[in-house]
């Protein structure tokens, strides 16, 4: 079908690679819940979603569709996860120290914006081999240990499961198995599983008076994602180029560009999100207050934009 990805421009891989991670994690997913289909709320619902994310993700990665036409295929899925589901964003919890924030009738936009954020935040993400799917592995595995803490065996095993689905594709990706064998995960992957984390998200943070996890909890399991696509979006509008111009500031990059080989580059970075989402797990388990985990995260997002704007200045030439 030629679904394969082409070593140009500022790709780095040196072989035709086949784009079909994405697809195989799709067929896995749909088999686990068409056996198990009271593992996942809206189990039907969630399995067309993806379903069509990862069609409308294969048909891009072999025609390179239009940025806003996958923006708005993402915003009709949000509508119907809220709609046809009741899945959406309407507590934010006491992030800033004077009691819940309730959004009321604009649930329906934030809930469309973190959709939309989280899948791009997870496809922009992914720029060297394994580094979506270690990240993906931190944050379903994070989250499967705190809702086993909370007695949510049931989403737990559908995190865990999620866990071990990707992991042949790491090895793949990672070419353990030869670079003959090699395998991206493309677009259609990256969708389907920033899709993943925020249904997962929203189940676990929004399923009543005493949810498993905080809202504010959830930037802490996305952040190395959620951090570069922000960071990367306030560079480009400041240069004055459009937020989807491609360009070599990603956090990877930046690694490289300090003299850390891909395999360096990969350790260092999941390092990090490991600690973060540590640092999650941590407050939330034992109910240290939002605020206090929201202007942590803030000035911990500021000192990392500060960073960067720093080390690409000094390593990268104008």
């Amino acid at each position: 079908m030629g679904l394969v990805d082409h070593p140009l421009g500022r790709k780095q891989h040196q072989d035709v690679t086949p784009l079909a991670g994405g697809i195989a994690l799709c067929i896995t997913l749909l088999y686990l819940l068409f056996h198990n289909p009271n593992l996942l709320d809206n189990s039907s619902l969630y399995a067309i979603c993806i379903v069509l994310l990862t069609t409308v993700g294969a048909i891009d990665d072999k025609y390179d569709v239009h940025y806003t036409v996958r923006f708005a295929i993402q915003a009709i899925l949000s509508i119907a996860m809220m709609t046809l589901g009741n899945i959406e964003l309407s507590n934010l919890g006491n992030i800033f120290g004077w009691g819940d924030i309730h959004l009321g009738g604009w649930g329906y936009v934030i809930t469309t914006i973190a959709v939309i954020a989280a899948i791009n935040a997870f496809n922009m993400v992914d720029g060297i081999d394994g580094l979506l799917g270690c990240l993906s592995i931190v944050t379903f595995g994070s989250l499967a240990w705190i809702l086993n803490s909370d007695g949510q065996q049931t989403l737990a095993y559908f995190c865990l499961a999620l866990v071990v689905a990707i992991l042949p594709y790491i090895l793949l990706n990672l070419g353990v198995l030869g670079r003959k064998r090699k395998v991206f995960m493309g677009d259609a992957g990256s969708m389907l599983v920033g899709f993943t984390v925020v249904w997962v998200l929203l189940l676990s943070s929004q399923n009543g008076k005493t949810p498993p996890l905080q809202p504010v909890t959830a930037l802490w399991l996305i952040a190395i994602p959620l951090m570069d696509m922000v960071t990367l979006t306030i560079r480009r509008i400041q240069r004055g180029d459009s937020p989807f111009k491609p360009d070599r500031e990603h956090l990877h990059h930046l690694f490289q560009n300090l003299g850390l080989s891909p395999r360096q580059t990969l350790i260092a970075i999941i390092a990090i999100a490991v600690c973060f989402a540590g640092v999650g797990i941590y407050a939330e388990l034992k109910g240290v207050p939002d605020y206090l985990m929201l202007y942590v995260y803030i000035a911990l997002f500021i000192a990392y934009y500060l960073l960067v704007c720093l080390i690409n200045k000094k390593t990268i030439p104008r």
